[in-house]
């Protein structure tokens, strides 16, 4: 099968990126691979989709693909997206070009995953807070400050805020208790990013002992692996110094698994990072989330086979 994947940019791509291990299985299990960058797709005078794509055939070490990627003036194959048998959108920030692209992929019949129709309000923070019966900490959605003082008031362990619409920890702020000061400038810093909409979570004291990034393929919790925060630091990202860390899945990851699936299945979400404090949901990721290649290294699964028949499963019903 031929299976495109659409990026922001080749140039960062990393060994270690979930990207480049998706493009090494797929290499390895026999199917071609175009990969698209957020500037190159094209609709021609006929108004066919096509694409720019570096394109891979043969099975491929993920430092050769990156540096195939890397190559400055990298050769590039037209691909008329519509003969795509899959196309995976890899995409954080959010790019509306690419959406409305992928949207049209999908109105022509390919199989677009996540579902470019869905996914603008999956990857909004918001989408989380509407998920009745997943364990989740007390969590509120809003712009406005007086909402967000009452709220932080009854959270007897202090509140996270963050903004609706960032990743990699930017704009979020811990508050240890209430206090109207300290409340006031986490609100300011998260305000400048994203839409400007806040979310506001009661803080888990189980934070301390780290936090779970769950993979989910397809319907279900593949594997799991538990970010540990960075001395000083109170958030969990690695991009923010935490460290990964070897951690098995409990029955509360399990009744994470069950209550969510009917959500995502919904959603039309195949590929999603969840992550997980005390055994509740604080986030569901869906952009472009990662963490196969650290689960591989601190649990010695081979999460590659798993994903590529999870994804031509996909594929045979999306064509049924």
């Amino acid at each position: 099968m031929r299976i495109g994947i659409a990026i922001i940019r080749a140039a960062a791509i990393q060994p270690s990126w979930t990207t480049t291990h998706l493009i090494a299985a797929l290499l390895e299990a026999g199917h071609s691979v175009r990969v698209v960058e957020s500037w190159d797709f094209e609709i021609n005078a006929a108004g066919r989709l096509l694409a720019r794509a570096h394109a891979m055939d043969r099975p491929m070490q993920k430092a050769a693909i990156c540096a195939q990627l890397h190559a400055p003036g990298a050769k590039r194959v037209f691909a008329e997206v519509q003969q795509f048998d899959a196309l995976l959108l890899r995409i954080n920030p959010l790019d509306s070009a690419v959406l409305a692209f992928a949207q049209q992929a999908a109105l022509s019949g390919v199989c677009v995953l996540n579902d470019p129709h869905r996914l603008p309000a999956v990857s909004h923070k918001s989408y989380l807070a509407t998920l009745h019966g997943v364990p989740m900490p007390k969590t509120l959605v809003t712009r406005s400050r007086n909402a967000i003082q009452h709220f932080s008031a009854n959270c007897k362990n202090g509140v996270v805020v963050k903004p609706a619409r960032a990743s990699g920890g930017r704009g979020v702020a811990f508050v240890p208790v209430p206090h109207p000061r300290a409340l006031e400038q986490a609100m300011d810093r998260a305000g400048v990013v994203g839409d400007g909409y806040l979310v506001v979570q009661e803080y888990l004291p189980e934070a301390d002992s780290g936090e779970k990034r769950l993979l989910w393929v397809g319907d279900r919790v593949l594997g799991a692996y538990r970010r540990m925060r960075a001395p000083g630091e109170f958030r969990h990202n690695l991009k923010q110094g935490a460290q990964a860390e070897a951690c098995e899945l409990a029955e509360s990851d399990y009744a994470i698994e069950r209550a969510l699936r009917p959500h995502l299945a919904r959603a039309g979400i195949w590929f999603a990072g969840l992550d997980v404090i005390g055994g509740k949901l604080i986030e569901v990721n869906a952009l472009n989330p990662g963490g196969s290649a650290f689960i591989e290294q601190t649990s010695g699964q081979r999460l590659g086979p798993a994903i590529v028949q999870s994804l031509e499963e996909e594929i045979a019903r999306h064509r049924a």
